[in-house]
């Protein structure tokens, strides 16, 4: 009022009031009220486009290539081509099972016990490759036998307990909040404030510290449409984790040579929006860590949470310097760091299905929870996205983290990094290929500039090496685990590596396999919904069965045509 009052004394309001009114004398009021409220609405539309999660040339392009897709042509070779791939995915995943007995309805009778177990050993031993042996990249991180025989023995003192229910099993409630304190420790977190949850794994921890930012910006920070900032090397979970919490991921481009996050874009795109930043330690395609320090000093200037992932490295990068392996500052030392995810069941030792994830004070945890107070059923409220879950695992967690020790962490540490070192030393040695970023922690990344390097991945695979594909750049990773410190493991990898990659420039027409020609053509395809298409066939093949394939085939032949349906399967 006060405002307008000196605007009015001024003049200057005046004559806008002045000249409004000479414009509009003549005009229905009627008229002014209808193109006011349409002029509102247009600004209103166009303000939502414009702060729309997706940035409108995404929307304007996905728009174009859907509409494109449904033409009859193109419609008809994209089902030919995605029916082609999963023929070929499902005969793939069942040609282990063709000789044996399928389970598609329940039998008429149970089985005895022996039978059981007969059978279940039979169905879990189905394969070709022995991962015992350090052939699998990550997968599998420890899997020695003592270890696996007192998981499965605390496992089955707790096989029925669940910690929705504290009351009926104090003891998983206890076990938990322990896990929690002892990673919380492990990670320089203030005993008089840190704390955290145990997760089903990496996945569900980043997804809750992001619905917990998101809440959190919205109630203190009154931001409707909360924004993540992340490093493009960022897992895919928080891809998941903004989508399934309708949230807009903004990534931040990467040294091309160190492959860490470059943290003058990082700033460029913190805006009034933003809700958290991320840092990886390390990140998972490169093994790089993120410089955590600057990302820690950008959370602090601006007045944001900064979430550090540390699910891959979680239960390695803690006990570094111990082992010889001295590193920055990652963890709750750091100004600004408000959270951390690890995983448990990765270098920690863990049944799979265990990760923490941790915050360094009570009020992010509090936006993380989910509570209902007007059920008919009660109150309900659960500390993460499940309700009921195992409390085996957590028993099982416990005891391997009691088990090993800090010593033993320590211990472990040493063989895995001092192999991972020796590796990727090796791989520098050898000309055609190079190291991708920094292996700073367990994994090493292979690129090349002078064959196709998806091809070395399948050479690699016939000597009995399975490896991860990475893509933008184009590389293949080893992540080094305890299997791999065995004696004998890094030495055989080098040494099958020296002889794919002669290979290769010998000839460079092998590396044009069929791997490479899949991530050679996803790579070329503007519309990443037909990409997306291609990989939906890959995850509906998991859940074929003979039977169902048998009878579809038989439709197929009848109808004489062949369709995609919902469960993957063709008729």
């Amino acid at each position: 009022m006060l405002t307008s009052q000196w605007l009015k004394d001024a003049g200057g309001l005046s004559a806008i009031e002045s000249a409004l009114n000479e414009k509009l004398k003549n005009a229905a009021p009627a008229n002014i009220v209808f193109s006011t409220i349409g002029a509102s609405l247009v600004f209103a539309y166009v303000y939502s486009q414009l702060t729309h999660k997706y940035p409108l040339h995404d929307r304007v392009k996905h728009e174009i290539f859907k509409r494109f897709r449904r033409l009859p042509f193109v419609k008809r070779q994209i089902d030919e081509e995605t029916s082609k791939s999963q023929v070929e995915l499902e005969t793939e995943f069942l040609t282990h099972c063709t000789k044996m007995e399928e389970f598609g309805r329940l039998p008429e009778q149970g089985m005895d016990i022996d039978t059981v177990l007969k059978e279940a050993k039979k169905i879990i031993s189905l394969g070709n490759t022995d991962w015992k042996t350090g052939s699998e990249s990550g997968t599998v991180y420890n899997g020695n036998d003592i270890l696996t025989d007192l998981m499965t023995k605390v496992y089955g003192m707790s096989a029925w307990s669940n910690p929705l229910h504290p009351d009926t099993f104090p003891g998983i409630r206890k076990m938990e909040a322990e896990i929690v304190r002892m990673c919380c420790d492990l990670f320089n977190g203030k005993p008089s404030s840190s704390c955290g949850c145990m997760t089903s794994g990496g996945t569900e921890s980043i997804i809750l510290a992001c619905k917990a930012y998101r809440d959190w910006a919205k109630e203190e920070k009154g931001i409707t449409h909360p924004e993540i900032i992340a490093p493009v090397t960022a897992h895919a979970a928080f891809d998941k984790a903004a989508s399934i919490l309708d949230m807009r991921l903004r990534k931040a481009p990467t040294d091309p040579i160190t492959q860490k996050v470059d943290i003058k874009q990082m700033r460029k795109l913190i805006n009034g929006s933003t809700c958290m930043l991320v840092g990886s330690a390390p990140q998972f395609p490169h093994g790089s860590i993120d410089n955590i320090v600057e990302i820690g000093k950008l959370g602090k200037s601006y007045g944001i949470p900064v979430h550090v992932d540390a699910c891959l490295g979680g239960f390695l990068i803690p006990f570094m310097k111990e082992a010889g392996f001295p590193l920055e500052p990652f963890d709750f030392r750091v100004p600004g760091v408000t959270s951390i995810s690890a995983d448990t069941h990765k270098y920690g030792f863990a049944p799979k299905g265990s990760s923490v994830i941790l915050y360094s004070e009570p009020m992010y945890r509090h936006y993380q929870w989910f509570c209902f107070v007007d059920w008919p059923g009660g109150i309900y409220a659960t500390t993460t996205i499940s309700g009921s879950r195992a409390g085996g695992i957590i028993a099982a967690c416990w005891a391997s983290l009691v088990y090993h020790g800090r010593e033993g962490y320590v211990k472990s540490t040493k063989q895995i990094l001092t192999t991972t070192r020796y590796i990727a030393e090796e791989m520098e040695k050898i000309d055609g290929i190079f190291i991708v970023g920094k292996p700073e922690v367990s994994v090493v990344a292979i690129g090349s500039e002078k064959f196709n390097i998806y091809g070395f991945g399948d050479l690699m695979k016939e000597s009995g090496w399975n490896l991860n594909i990475l893509q933008a750049p184009a590389c293949i990773h080893l992540c080094c685990t305890m299997l791999h410190a065995q004696p004998g493991v890094a030495d055989r990898f080098v040494n099958d590596v020296k002889v794919a990659v002669k290979k290769l420039l010998d000839d460079p027409s092998i590396g044009e396999s069929k791997t490479a020609a899949l991530y050679g053509s996803s790579a070329s395809v503007s519309d990443r919904g037909i990409v997306d298409r291609l990989v939906w066939t890959y995850l509906d093949s998991l859940y074929v069965t003979k039977a169902t394939r048998k009878i579809l085939k038989k439709e197929s032949v009848k109808n004489g045509s062949v369709q995609q349906n919902g469960n993957g399967l063709k008729h």
